[in-house]
């Protein structure tokens, strides 16, 4: 028997990020694009509670867990546990802080997809194409994440 820790989900933001939705805006409700439809710029995620909704397509949760079991297609426990916020039985249950990882098959489908992202901006540089200004910052946004993601998985 195991057991749901809420405590233990990720930081709302840091999800998001992580998972290819950069949220900007002002505020504690920020805008992103949606991974559910393909929406540029009609998520609005509420950075303290982890509530998103789509503006466009209508998809809406009430945390990080809810958008993981939705994007993922997994039922509860299993998005729990791959956010690490289920325990399976109390003795493994330290009282840590919450983990900032992601598990190691979603932080590897972000590396894939931030790669492909930096190397369409090379292939342009080198193609003689001047990425636009957004170009390059979504590049130097991909080249961090992945770099945080080693540093995290070399820890």
């Amino acid at each position: 028997m195991g057991e749901f820790v809420r405590d233990r989900l990720p930081d709302p933001v840091g999800y998001f990020e992580a998972y290819g939705v950069p949220l900007v805006g002002p505020g504690k409700w920020k805008t992103g694009p949606c991974q559910f439809h393909g929406g540029g710029d009609s998520l609005r995620v509420n950075t303290a509670s982890g509530g998103w909704i789509c503006m466009a397509c209508g998809a809406k949760g009430g945390d990080v867990l809810a958008y993981h079991m939705q994007l993922h297609d997994l039922d509860f426990v299993a998005a729990a546990r791959e956010l690490g916020a289920y325990v399976d039985d109390g003795r493994n249950y330290t009282g840590q802080a919450k983990p900032t990882t992601l598990a190691a098959r979603d932080a590897m489908a972000v590396i894939a997809r931030e790669l492909l992202i930096l190397f369409v901006v090379i292939a342009d540089a080198r193609a003689g194409r001047v990425p636009s200004d957004a170009d390059w910052a979504r590049f130097l946004t991909g080249a961090g994440r992945i770099e945080a993601l080693a540093r995290e998985y070399a820890a």
